[in-house]
């Protein structure tokens, strides 16, 4: 039986399970909408698709409770496909309903009540447990039956998976969190068994757990002879996990519109836009008590850069090439490993240890040696444990 969630954590799993399931199938998902006031959960787009997502989640496959937060869902993703029109292009609204299992009574209940009253409008019913419908243009593409669970964490991967993706880059951090001091890294810290325990503590999907044991299975870094799910050949791990970190990231050098004192300016602002900002870089090594280069800018990581004009950032503007910034606004290439894992230091929200080495090893401001750093004080202490 699945775990039970609190219904925050029930909406977070389940637009993280939609997430996944969509770029798995090859669509590019936008995990963070920033479009005007009505923001959807998830914007999606394949080819000339677009859809804006509106996503709901039950613990019970009850056509009675199931029904009634669907038309709830179609609303909404009308009203924001409407409302987004301009910065979304030609979307089109999604209501996806999450729930644990998809009975072929639910599905014929819903199927008949989407052509009666929603025949225009494309709709998802999605199950943990694997069953998924959709309808509406392409989307019948991720349609599927129901798989065993147990089946997918044993069964031998047809297809390879990224194994740094971001949000394999997170679960990454949970396996490796009780090895690393709690000022370092926020995250569960626990022994699992399963995909099912690491996937309720990580609040990912079962599937997107699944996918990503098989994948450290297949590249031999699982210990198969240990009871819990404990990484192997952690220096290699590593290595791989730096080259694989190693991209450049959008950046805008910016300056506050009204000066004054930095650090409670930044603090202020990293604040305001809790969940999707964080101190990043060299400023974050200095918060960590890591800190080794000094000269360089502050770095924020944001989910989405500032536009112009954007009300949210109005206490900041771009700063010219003759100017010094007093910040460096970056977008985070992954958003879900960088801020879940971002800790609360002294009243400022600051990336955690395993995220400032991953970005600072190819800066061109003796970033190398801030990585060097980082990696003999708090990295290289746990590889005898994963070796």
């Amino acid at each position: 039986m699945l775990p039970s969630y609190s219904s925050k954590s029930r909406s977070e799993n389940a637009k993280a399970f939609v997430a996944d399931l969509f770029e798995a199938s090859g669509w590019d998902v936008d995990r963070f909408p920033d479009y005007g006031r009505k923001r959807p959960d998830l914007i999606v787009r394949k080819g000339l698709q677009c859809f804006v997502v509106e996503i709901k989640a039950l613990t019970e496959g009850r056509a009675d409770r199931v029904i009634p937060l669907l038309s709830q869902a179609i609303l909404q993703a009308q009203a924001q496909a409407q409302a987004n029109a301009v910065d979304a292009g030609n979307a089109k609204p999604l209501a996806v309903i999450s729930v644990e299992n998809v009975s072929k009574s639910l599905l014929k209940q819903v199927c008949s009540f989407v052509e009666q009253y929603a025949p225009n409008v494309a709709v998802g019913l999605v199950s943990k447990w694997g069953g998924r419908y959709f309808s509406g243009g392409s989307l019948n593409e991720l349609n599927a039956e129901p798989e065993d669970l147990r089946w997918l964490e044993s069964a031998p991967s047809s297809q390879p998976v990224n194994l740094f993706s971001d949000l394999n880059q997170w679960l990454l951090k949970v396996l490796l969190a009780p090895e690393i001091p709690d000022h370092l890294l926020q995250a569960p810290r626990q022994k699992y068994q399963s995909g099912l325990e690491l996937a309720e503590a990580a609040k990912v999907s079962p599937m997107s757990a699944s996918r990503f044991l098989k994948q450290l299975r297949n590249e031999g870094y699982l210990d198969e002879s240990s009871r819990y799910i404990a990484i192997v050949r952690l220096a290699e791990l590593f290595r791989r996990w730096r080259s694989a970190s190693m991209r450049p990231s959008p950046e805008i050098p910016m300056r506050f519109l009204i000066r004054g004192p930095a650090q409670q300016q930044i603090r202020s602002l990293v604040a305001s836009h809790e969940g999707v900002a964080c101190l990043g870089l060299f400023a974050a090594a200095d918060a960590l008590q890591l800190g080794h280069v000094s000269g360089v800018p502050p770095y924020i990581y944001v989910s989405k850069l500032p536009r112009p004009g954007d009300r949210k950032w109005k206490t900041l503007v771009t700063a010219s090439p003759s100017e010094m910034p007093d910040l460096i606004v970056r977008q985070a290439l992954a958003p879900e490993s960088t801020f879940r894992g971002a800790i609360h230091q002294g009243g400022l929200i600051v990336s955690d240890v395993i995220q400032v080495w991953l970005d600072v090893a190819n800066h061109p401001s003796r970033g190398e040696e801030q990585a060097d750093l980082i990696y003999e004080k708090a990295l290289r202490p746990i590889l005898n444990k994963g070796n």
